[in-house]
């Protein structure tokens, strides 16, 4: 995230679903710096991913930092965004764009080095690859394990909220549910301390898929209150409340 004022201010936005606002702030900076523009790139894919919208926007500004990309470390972070656009599409029910997908977070794979600090981000997006697309727990759990241990190495502590709750819910798939209320319950205390709102909602929900069943009704009743209080966003929260299953 930094800590500059724009850093800030980003981020801010970004916690709340604002995402055109946040990318507005580094509009000016991302027309010649490619690491703004590849940060750009990744508010607006993330707002396809929660909201099923803004779909040319996003591909607009991620031509523009593939565009700009002068190293393997920025060609390989404009390749993972661009699976991950292509995941959304495809979990959302847009269009299937799954073999694009396989093929941008393999071009990634082979570009950002092992301790390259987009490796972890990377490593989790193949995981959601694997469960969500491919059907494969076991190689999701693996790609998820090595995305957990390598955003703890890189201080990635978002990041961690993400792969917490994937690795509880592998967990509960298996029944551990000891294992997955942990999981989950981690995610949401990160997500929580962050501030991370747009987020909170989807972890809501997901421990209370873990949760005894009184605990469960006011998790999901206070899922179900930050939902409406972000305008409907996640989107797709919308038909999962009551199940706890999440794509994100």
């Amino acid at each position: 995230m930094g800590d500059s004022p724009l850093d800030r201010a980003v981020w801010r936005l970004r916690s709340r679903g604002c995402w055109d606002d946040a990318a507005a702030l580094l509009e000016v900076h991302s027309v010649r710096h490619a690491p703004s523009a590849l940060r750009r790139a990744a508010l607006l894919v993330e707002r396809c991913m929660f909201t099923a919208a803004g779909w040319p926007e996003a591909e607009d500004a991620l031509r523009a930092a593939e565009a700009l990309a002068g190293d393997d470390d920025e060609r390989g972070g404009a390749a993972c965004e661009r699976g991950h656009l292509a995941y959304a599409a495809t979990v959302l029910g847009v269009r299937d764009r799954a073999d694009e997908a396989r093929s941008a977070l393999g071009r990634a794979a082979a570009l950002l080095a092992p301790t390259a600090a987009g490796r972890p981000l990377l490593d989790f997006r193949r995981g959601l690859m694997a469960e969500h697309v491919a059907d494969s727990p076991d190689a999701a759990r693996a790609a998820y394990r090595r995305a957990h241990a390598g955003a703890t190495a890189h201080g990635d502590t978002l990041l961690l909220s993400f792969t917490w709750r994937h690795l509880a819910g592998l967990a509960l798939r298996d029944g551990e549910l000891a294992e997955a209320r942990h999981g989950f319950a981690e995610s949401l205390r990160i997500r929580e301390e962050l501030g991370f709102l747009v987020g909170t909602a989807p972890a809501l929900v997901a421990l209370a898929d873990a949760a005894p069943d009184a605990d469960a009704a006011r998790l999901r009743a206070e899922a179900a209150r930050l939902f409406r209080l972000m305008g409907g966003v996640p989107t797709w929260l919308a038909d999962h409340l009551s199940t706890g299953v999440t794509a994100t």
